[in-house]
């Protein structure tokens, strides 16, 4: 885990205490404010090998919020407290004994809740300014390589398929509809959960339809929009979405299993897989995970910056306020306020 640094107050105008975020307390219920704390802290330069990072915009995504429970299914270890959260982060190097690496250099990296922080030179990904539009596009990263990685190489869309998208609203979702329509998607069908959510999948992300699956029959409207059946699936939800997928699901169609939002967010049960369907339809069911396939993450900088260039549209809200803001922007998201990608201005 990155350490949480700040350095002597003659080293010129970095400050010699920093704030920082500690988790204090597990979740109980719906996630507050409450089960955080302000710290000041102050500690050494870094050390040969280490950088001192200047966090600049801290990115906000679900999986943090599954990683405060003592245990979960996550292939990481769950935070532990009394120390900050760690999530990506994009910040400006202010002390390096790494030449590689010198202060100035914009960088990506898995960092924790935070004002400064202390990070393996190794662990960062040196950004390009020039290539992204701004610092807090490259916080896309992660949920864009995701979204490939399920759209491209485990579903494997291309000319004239049928994708259904769930939680498309979200951060992944909604880059994952996009691109499946740069890769030849004939149709684009999201899932959101209100009205409002829906109509932006389709007046500003492009996708051909939108549904809201908290009506009582989502088969019958999944299949008012695709009478012949989906040939994709990209699951981000599970639950009860993933079983009407299947019921809807054409001949030979693709389950590309990257999540599992309704069972980890709001303790729905976990789908069941109906096998004599599957076996009828001859379905293909893969699970995948990016942390399974690193070098989609490579990939994704320069693939996004083509396809800003051509049209696509980086959903995001980049929250002001400063480290403070934090907590509530995660509350906010895993209640469903935001739309897309959710970062925090820190600096």
């Amino acid at each position: 885990m990155s350490e949480i640094l700040a350095i002597p107050p003659d080293a010129g105008s970095i400050p010699g205490r920093a704030r920082a975020l500690h988790l204090i307390a597990r979740p109980e219920g719906p996630l507050t404010t409450e089960i955080f704390r302000s710290a000041e802290v102050s500690v050494r330069p870094p050390g040969p090998g280490r950088v001192l990072v200047r966090t600049e915009h801290l990115g906000v995504t679900a999986v943090l919020r599954e990683r405060m429970d003592a245990s979960s299914n996550l292939p990481v270890a769950p935070y532990s407290l009394g120390e900050p959260p760690v999530g990506p982060a994009i910040g400006t190097v202010v002390a390096s004994p790494d030449e590689a690496v010198p202060a100035g250099t914009l960088v990506a990296y898995w960092g924790p809740w935070a004002e400064y922080a202390d990070v393996e030179a190794g662990a960062l990904r040196i950004l390009d300014p020039r290539l992204l539009p701004a610092p807090e596009y490259h916080l896309a990263a992660a949920n864009g390589a995701t979204a490939l990685l399920g759209i491209r190489d485990i579903a494997q869309v291309g000319k004239d398929d049928v994708v259904l998208v769930s939680g498309a609203a979200g951060g992944v979702g909604s880059l994952a509809g996009q691109i499946a329509r740069r890769l030849g998607a004939a149709w684009v069908i999201g899932t959101a959960g209100s009205a409002e959510k829906c109509r932006w999948l389709v007046d500003e992300l492009g996708f051909d339809a939108a549904v809201d699956y908290h009506q009582d029959d989502l088969a019958g409207a999944l299949r008012e929009v695709a009478p012949d059946g989906i040939s994709v699936y990209l699951d981000l939800v599970g639950g009860a979405q993933f079983e009407v997928a299947v019921a809807v699901a054409a001949a030979g169609a693709r389950i590309a299993v990257g999540g599992a939002l309704s069972t980890q967010q709001a303790g729905a049960p976990w789908p069941r897989l109906d096998t004599q369907t599957a076996i009828m339809k001859r379905l293909t069911v893969r699970a995948y995970a990016l942390a399974y396939a690193p070098h989609v993450l490579g990939e994704w900088p320069a693939l996004f910056a083509g396809w800003l260039a051509e049209g696509m549209v980086y959903p995001h809200t980049a929250v002001e306020g400063g480290l403070d803001a934090v907590p509530q922007a995660l509350v906010d998201l895993v209640s469903g306020r935001y739309r897309g990608h959710v970062s925090v201005r820190v600096s």
